[in-house]
């Protein structure tokens, strides 16, 4: 049985991390990190070149129309490099939703633009509940003859700053449920749009409060069927899942990669520390986690593609248990490099940091188990 990746996914698995290497080593990510805006116009520009945005396009909207499995490899990368760039939230969640709840007028519109890079979207979903469930959508947009107007916020939002568009689910029918709830493209300059940068300790990727002040919304900016996102929504959550799963993988083994280069050079006692037993086992309980979590990554992607009944359930067991390895690496990774890997000054933290956010980010994994015991009817 082959459970490797085919000639093709690991030629661009291969060119992607020569890629980041050279475009986005780990000076690039402190800069970044420690700019206001947190991205670079001219990585973006040479990602989109490498025709990486429209790799879920399907080939009619000018896209690879490639599958979820491919683009777990270029995540699995990006999380390796922690790359900061609005792919995750454009070209993975945003193009996901348009793909599955548009129409096919507004398909046509807005897929080739984010093939190309030209227009970058992004999802608002979630709330200062920070539910990922339909009571977690509870933003009001209000009938107002042939138009809606919004007033609420959106919280935790991907790159909102670098945006275009915004794809921002809001109620048109009262309740908590899963009926209701719609979806709208508003641009970024809409007036009483407002946003507001939250800080968090992971300056990789910045998160966004947009603020709704009576925005006026017409009604050929629903996306889909009024009162039918939230099918769209929870098969977007999926793909989210994955994605997330795939940069832990690849942020584990880069984090486990950096200590094992750290012990083999950092000498104590006239020996190099990684000749330590302690410090072997301790890179051994890491490798023995990382490697089988990468099945579970591809089978979590392949499910997604071939539309299967276990897609959520793997999706949301790939989220669970990615979240916790790579936290549990990067936690080891530190201890590995001992003082230094506590300090402002080494690259570790980078990675710490963005495990932590990670894990919490669409889903604690106590979320995820209890999603994964309700889908297999425990």
């Amino acid at each position: 049985m082959d459970f490797g990746l085919n000639g093709d996914q690991e030629l661009l698995a291969q060119s992607a991390r020569a890629f980041l290497e050279a475009e986005a080593p780990p000076d690039v990510i402190r800069r970044l990190g420690d700019d206001s805006v947190g991205h670079c116009a001219d990585l973006n520009a040479k990602i989109a070149r490498q025709g990486w945005n429209g790799i879920l396009v399907p080939e009619a909207h000018g896209g690879l129309g490639l599958g979820m499995l491919d683009a777990t490899v270029l995540l699995t990368e990006l999380g390796r490099s922690l790359a900061p760039s609005p792919f995750l939230a454009s070209s993975v969640l945003a193009t996901t939703l348009l793909s599955s709840a548009a129409s096919i007028a507004q398909r046509r519109h807005w897929l080739p633009q984010l093939a190309t890079g030209a227009t970058i979207a992004t999802v608002a979903w979630l709330e200062e509940s920070d539910r990922v469930d339909p009571a977690g959508v509870a933003l009001r947009a209000r009938r107002a003859r042939d138009r809606f107007r919004l007033s609420g916020s959106k919280l935790f939002v991907l790159d909102a700053h670098v945006a275009h568009v915004y794809l921002v689910a809001a109620r048109t029918a009262a309740g908590l449920g899963p009926n209701g709830v719609s979806l709208f493209a508003i641009p970024r300059d809409a007036d009483g749009l407002s946003l507001t940068p939250l800080e968090g300790f992971d300056r990789t990727r910045r998160l966004f409060e947009i603020t709704f002040d009576d925005v006026v919304v017409e009604r050929d900016q629903r996306i889909g069927r009024e009162g039918t996102a939230w099918k769209h929504l929870e098969r977007m959550l999926d793909v989210a899942c994955v994605a997330i799963a795939a940069e832990c993988q690849g942020g584990a083994e880069r984090a486990l990669s950096m200590a094992v280069e750290y012990a083999k050079m950092r000498e104590q006692f006239g020996r190099a520390i990684g000749s330590f037993q302690a410090v072997k086992h301790m890179a051994a309980e890491c490798f023995a986690e990382i490697e089988p979590s990468r099945a579970l990554v591809w089978y979590a992607a392949h499910a997604q593609g071939a539309h299967t009944r276990e897609a959520s359930r793997a999706a949301s067991m790939a989220k669970a248990r990615l979240g916790e390895v790579f936290s549990r690496t990067a936690n080891t990774a530190v201890q590995m490099h001992g003082g230094i890997g506590f300090t402002w000054e080494h690259d570790m933290h980078f990675w710490f940091k963005r495990a932590k956010a990670n894990e919490a980010l669409f889903g604690s994994p106590a979320f995820h188990r209890e999603r994964v015991a309700a889908l297999s009817g425990w």
